[in-house]
């Protein structure tokens, strides 16, 4: 089953990310500490959505909180997709091919949301085409499909917090 509600990220206000800058081995209580914030602007993202739907039906951006919906019954983002449909920020700015980055998030996932990504690094080999897929599935946070990472995520805002080291 397919279906998807509202999605809202607070990424315009908590969006962090950098190369690594000596905080290998020590314990980190500031998990931003090491890294440089970088500017989250309409320059550093592409919105995603049905086709055949205009921006502000799937998309809004009030008071620094990015809104995203989509329902099970909406077109895929380009006429003649395979994949299934999708209202998203894909981030260009900032491609990276080294370094230890950080996202961070704000997320508000609404009572029966399931089967949807909420963030995904992208470069990996067989059997994902992604490094790292965070999704819901009935209320809990996945790893995947495989591995619950938080029970009962619906109805509260909680805070997605993503390390990632390229090499």
């Amino acid at each position: 089953m397919y279906h998807l509600k509202h999605i809202a990220l607070v990424l315009g206000v908590v969006f962090f990310s950098t190369l690594c800058i000596g905080t290998r081995g020590r314990l980190i209580h500031d998990l931003a500490l090491g890294f440089i914030r970088l500017p989250f602007n309409k320059t550093y993202y592409i919105n995603k959505k049905p086709y055949n739907l205009p921006l502000e039906e799937r998309y809004s951006f009030i008071n620094g909180v990015h809104k995203l919906w989509v329902f099970s019954t909406d077109e895929p983002h380009y006429r003649g997709s395979q994949t299934k449909p999708r209202s998203e920020l894909s981030i260009n700015g900032y491609k990276y091919s080294t370094g230890v980055w950080q996202f961070e998030a704000h997320v508000f996932v609404p009572y029966g949301t399931s089967g949807v990504s909420l963030m995904q690094v992208f470069g990996a080999s067989y059997p994902h085409a992604s490094t790292l897929m965070v999704r819901v599935y009935n209320g809990d946070l996945y790893y995947y499909r495989e591995k619950v990472i938080v029970h009962d995520i619906y109805n509260k805002w909680f805070r997605l917090n993503v390390i990632h080291n390229v090499e």
